[in-house]
């Protein structure tokens, strides 16, 4: 994982390599929304791959990125409150 871009404190674009299960190079974006006293946080992974990848990724991240995304996310903001 290597940060390619920042803006300001709105947007950070990751690069984002692996090796297993298969390998694929991704690039994500987090655009960061001030939204009073919370931030909004969206994400857009763009993956280069063929169908039959596809299908093995959505499954791959609905099973396993969520709930790290939504720990990172937790960790974030307890830092963020210190």
């Amino acid at each position: 994982m290597e940060i390619t871009e920042t803006t300001s404190l709105s947007k950070i674009v990751i690069k984002l390599d692996f090796l297993k299960p298969f390998e694929s190079h991704n690039i994500t974006e987090f655009t960061l929304i001030p939204r009073g006293d919370s931030t909004q946080v969206r994400g857009l992974c763009t993956v280069p791959i063929d169908t039959w990848q596809r299908s093995w990724v959505n499954f791959f991240h609905r099973r396993y990125d969520r709930k790290d995304f939504e720990a990172g996310l937790a960790n974030l903001k307890s830092i963020a409150e210190k």
